[in-house]
């Protein structure tokens, strides 16, 4: 695994916590466009790898299943948790000061921003 790749794995866990600790997004919303529009996973093991990331209160039984079906990088996996863990605290410490309303609207724009871009641009 290269410095880049790694590297790109950080800003995708820092990334995914800030949000994940602002507005309560993560997984779906943010790590597994990011695994397939910048590290360019398929499907199947971007959605494998982000419920490793999050696997002990969500997928155990479901990150056991794509694992057998070798749709997993657990390599990529770790290295997003942990980042993902640093992000989640900054982005909780930004959300309690933004006002429920203003909070409200970021969540609205990043849905639909991200469902606009995985609709509309085709992966490469």
């Amino acid at each position: 695994m290269t410095t880049g790749i790694i590297l790109i794995l950080i800003m995708i866990g820092l990334v995914a916590g800030v949000f994940s600790g602002m507005i309560g997004i993560g997984g779906a919303i943010i790590i597994i466009p990011a695994l397939i529009y910048f590290l360019h996973l398929d499907q199947h093991t971007a959605q494998g790898t982000s419920l490793a990331i999050m696997l002990p209160p969500i997928g155990l039984l479901a990150v056991y299943n794509y694992y057998k079906v070798g749709a997993l990088n657990l390599q990529y996996a770790f290295i997003i948790a942990s980042a993902f863990l640093i992000g989640g605290y900054i982005g909780s410490k930004f959300a309690v000061n933004i006002p429920v309303d203003v909070l409200r609207k970021v969540f609205a724009i990043v849905l639909i921003s991200i469902a606009l871009r995985m609709l509309l641009v085709k992966n490469s």
